[in-house]
């Protein structure tokens, strides 16, 4: 599941239905607040962020993971974590009030795209403004790619 990606970061979970269900517009790249038994479970790539979102919360001035799997860490036993807990992600205040601006518009939600860890050990999720997308514009997009594919493959033949 983990796999070396562009600048030497490892991405180890991504959200693959994101860009199917949501149109994707300003991307945010958000620190986490973890404990040690959790960076540990990340680092084993053993994270699902299939039911995962992010919630922004404008009287305290944060913005919260919620409902990401991050595995319990079998050797840290006693001091393990909870799976399911809310994280805290870390960005600049200016980040977290246009988040929290966009939210408050009708449409808008903020879904979580990738965790990664940095060349420097640091764990970050990779979050992106979106807005949902309609049953049309979903199948829009599946014939839209499908002819590209066509073409691509008609080109292919032709050489």
């Amino acid at each position: 599941m983990t796999a070396k990606a562009e600048g030497g970061i490892k991405i180890v979970a991504q959200n693959r239905r994101a860009a199917h269900d949501y149109f994707l517009e300003e991307r945010f790249e958000a620190g986490m607040v973890l404990t040690g038994s959790e960076i540990k479970s990340i680092r084993a790539g053993r994270v699902q962020l299939r039911e995962a979102y992010v919630r922004a919360d404008a009287e305290r001035g944060e913005v919260a993971l919620l409902n990401a799997h991050i595995a319990q860490y079998d050797p840290a036993a006693r001091q393990n974590h909870d799976p399911l807990r809310d994280r805290k992600l870390l960005l600049h205040k200016k980040e977290i009030a246009k988040l929290t601006e966009k939210v408050r518009q009708k449409g808008y939600t903020i879904v979580p795209l990738r965790i990664y860890i940095t060349p420097k050990g640091r764990a970050k999720v990779e979050i992106a403004l979106a807005k949902g997308k309609r049953q049309y514009d979903k199948r829009q997009a599946i014939a839209e790619r499908d002819s590209q594919r066509e073409m691509a493959r008609a080109l292919g033949r032709k050489r």
